[in-house]
């Protein structure tokens, strides 16, 4: 066993390496050792884990890191007698070590399932692996069985050591992501403690040996349905001056949805949602303040609030500290709140909020979504077709959710691929459209087919090299005139 570099001199000192805790631990990665040999993640020479040093009386950043065995040696075990090898340092260690840096992690495992190396072997192009509704993928920390599970894939070497550059890349380019398959290898897990880690790693391997067969059986685990794979054909459709073609087939791979104005009326948005969460917050804050969401939530209402009084907004009115009270804190929020409703503001502290606000009454069925006569049949077309749908909107992932799963048509969430707010950027700049491009894994963003009833999110959107369709809807606003887009009043216009 053994530690990294850069602790502090107490936590190296050779008394605490023989502490309770340090002793703990050690014992505890023998024992997952045991138990990761019998699911044959480390069989062989493949595998390993590293756990930290659980102490409360040590930061999380200096507590020691042990590994089975490890780098900087601190303590290692003594070497049995031939013919067993003396201990050595492991390959792993400069890989494990990114995990700790980049996402503060309490544990890592690295597996030689041979899952975790088969599923990288079905599309050898294939950059990422994705998955979507299976109730596995709940265990993964940040998802929920409707959300799209992404891990990346990196391309092996001949040496451990020499994947840590592309271990890393990958980590930055996917901040969600817990989690990076090496191709014809195996994978690096991570979490905050080793039992997050461990779970999720459990939950990672049921999933790819569903994908392994699933893809046996001729179907597609990254669609909601885990239907039939569509053929690969070369053809076009054309609807006004919209040209849809891909290798994929003639329809696109995805299509992304605004919901106001485009699968939704705007009246629902205004006249509904909005007065609801207007006329409940006071009740929702006051109800729930102690919660952890809402907490949550009031600490980025502060941190907004804060950014307005610095810019001069108007109606922003500041928030007093916990020690001025509750009912002090709450009347400051409400009238933020207000204030930010009334300017139909795109931010995420609100959009938040309002999130929590509506689930309530969704939940109590005092609300319920409203989507225009043509969207589920479309959905359903879509669905069937193999083609990937997506929601953006600057709404909240959660009411975006919540819009889609209490209807009047029923819950058609399990049309969906995914959701997507502002957390990607504002909907009226470029920047936004190439973040969700290259977070669909598309070979070409003209492989996604955006369709908004806003102008300058078309333009974003086009200029981000996706296709583009206007939606007109009854209460949309006017567009300019030649505009250049193709618009629809209907999805059975949408030619596919």
């Amino acid at each position: 066993m053994a530690a990294a570099n850069g602790l502090k001199t107490a936590t190296t000192s050779q008394a605490y390496l023989q502490s309770s805790h340090v002793k703990q631990t050690k014992s505890l990665i023998a024992d997952l050792c045991r138990q990761f040999y019998n699911l044959g993640w480390v069989s062989g020479t493949g595998g390993s884990i590293t756990v930290k040093v659980h102490d409360d009386s040590v930061q999380k950043s200096d507590q020691l890191i042990v590994m089975s065995p490890s780098g900087s040696i601190l303590f290692s075990p003594l070497p049995k007698a031939y013919p067993h090898k003396p201990p050595k340092c492991s390959d792993c260690a400069p890989l494990f070590m990114k995990a700790y840096d980049r996402r503060n992690a309490g544990a890592v495992i690295h597996s030689h399932g041979m899952e975790s190396c088969l599923v990288t072997m079905i599309d050898p192009l294939a950059r990422e692996f994705r998955v979507t509704h299976m109730e596995m993928i709940k265990g993964i920390q940040g998802h929920g069985y409707y959300d799209e599970l992404v891990v990346p894939i990196i391309e092996n070497t001949a040496h451990e050591r020499e994947l840590t550059e592309s271990l890393a890349a990958a980590i930055e380019a996917y901040p969600k992501t817990t989690a990076v398959l090496v191709r014809n290898h195996g994978i690096y897990i991570w979490g905050d403690s080793w039992i997050s880690t461990k779970t999720q790693a459990e939950c990672y391997h049921y999933l790819f040996d569903a994908a392994i067969k699933l893809h046996q059986l001729g179907l597609d685990w990254s669609t909601p349905s885990h239907g039939p794979k569509r053929r690969t054909t070369t053809t076009s459709l054309k609807a006004g001056n919209l040209t849809l073609s891909n290798e994929a087939g003639s329809t696109p791979r995805c299509v992304v949805l605004d919901i106001e104005g485009t699968t939704t009326p705007i009246s629902f948005v205004t006249d509904v949602l909005f007065p609801y969460a207007r006329d409940n917050v006071r009740m929702h804050l006051e109800e729930t303040y102690d919660s952890i969401d809402t907490q949550d939530d009031i600490k980025l209402l502060r941190s907004q609030v804060e950014d307005d009084l610095q810019q001069g907004v108007v109606g922003a009115v500041p928030i007093p500290s916990d020690d001025a009270g509750k009912e002090a804190v709450i009347a400051a929020l409400v009238a933020n709140v207000e204030g930010m409703i009334k300017a139909d503001r795109k931010i995420t502290s609100l959009k938040q909020l309002q999130g929590h606000i509506w689930r309530t009454g969704f939940e109590k069925n005092e609300l319920k979504g409203v989507v225009f006569d043509d969207v589920p049949k479309a959905l359903e077309k879509w669905h069937a077709s193999g083609v990937k749908v997506y929601i953006y909107s600057s709404g909240s992932r959660l009411a975006q959710r919540l819009i889609f799963g209490y209807t009047n048509h029923g819950d058609l969430r399990k049309y969906l691929c995914g959701f997507f707010d502002t957390a990607v950027g504002n909907k009226r700049e470029t920047k936004s459209y190439v973040e969700i491009s290259e977070s669909l894994g598309v070979d070409k963003p003209s492989e996604i087919l955006f369709v908004t009833d806003v102008f300058q999110e078309a333009v974003a959107a086009k200029a981000a090299g996706l296709e583009v369709i206007i939606s007109v809807r009854p209460g949309n606003g006017p567009l300019p005139e030649n505009h250049g887009f193709t618009t629809v009043k209907s999805f059975t216009e949408i030619p596919f």
